[in-house]
């Protein structure tokens, strides 16, 4: 059995996808499906290279058409996005996480969260989950210039909190996410999701199978004597 750690934070940050609620096993299996109408296996190699990023959708179409011989019709993409939403829409909160909202509330520490996602995705799975209310920011996507890996994200995040990155703490479940929590300054707790892999997740300060292992603390105000 894996001890609590405890997390000294003023503010949490934390991405959405596959950290709060595991969408990214029902992106993966959006795509597994796709491949497998066309009597192909989704690689796992591809899957692994589209974590986290944006460009995910068209990182795996373009390897689908490739492999295919000709480019997806508009019909077969929306198709795949429609059977994203269906299955994301049946993912709850991941193991941990109402507790850490809880105990981060408890502490008098914000939470953010920061994703390269759109904010109706983002909002609308908060909302349905019943935690938008636990953050004190919400930044997505269409919010900055750059989306992970690049640090904007969370550089936006930080300006809104009014908070240095030496006194926060960022939550991931990828190696994109921990590239651009770590080019913000910021110190990153790694939690894989269901179709995550530790391996790639090294750069990160922590690495833990499960935020049910994670604590927080809040970072004493220091006083003028």
């Amino acid at each position: 059995m894996t001890a609590a750690v405890a997390v000294t934070a003023a503010a949490v940050l934390m991405d959405f996808d596959g950290l709060l609620c595991d969408t990214e096993r029902a992106a993966h299996r959006s795509w597994h499906n796709l491949y497998g109408r066309h009597g192909l296996a989704f690689p796992d190699e591809v899957w692994t290279a589209m974590m986290g990023r944006a460009t995910g959708e068209s990182y795996a179409a373009e390897d689908l058409a490739r492999r295919l011989g000709r480019a997806l019709t508009p019909s077969e993409l929306q198709e795949r996005r429609r059977d994203k939403h269906r299955l994301a829409s049946a993912e709850p909160l991941r193991p941990g996480v109402a507790r850490l909202l809880e105990h981060a509330a408890d502490q008098g520490i914000a939470c953010a969260v920061v994703s390269s996602s759109e904010r109706d995705w983002v909002h609308g799975h908060l909302r349905r989950l019943g935690v938008l209310d636990r953050f004190t920011e919400v930044v997505t996507g269409e919010q900055v210039r750059a989306r992970k890996p690049a640090p904007d994200l969370y550089l936006r995040a930080l300006e809104l909190l009014g908070a240095a990155p030496a006194d926060c703490v960022a939550l991931e479940d990828s190696a994109t996410g921990v590239t651009a929590a770590k080019a913000a300054g910021l110190r990153c707790v790694a939690v894989p999701g269901a179709r995550g892999s530790r391996s790639g997740l090294t750069a990160a300060d922590l690495v833990l199978d499960s935020l049910e292992h994670i604590s927080t603390t809040k970072i004493p105000e220091v006083k003028p004597v």
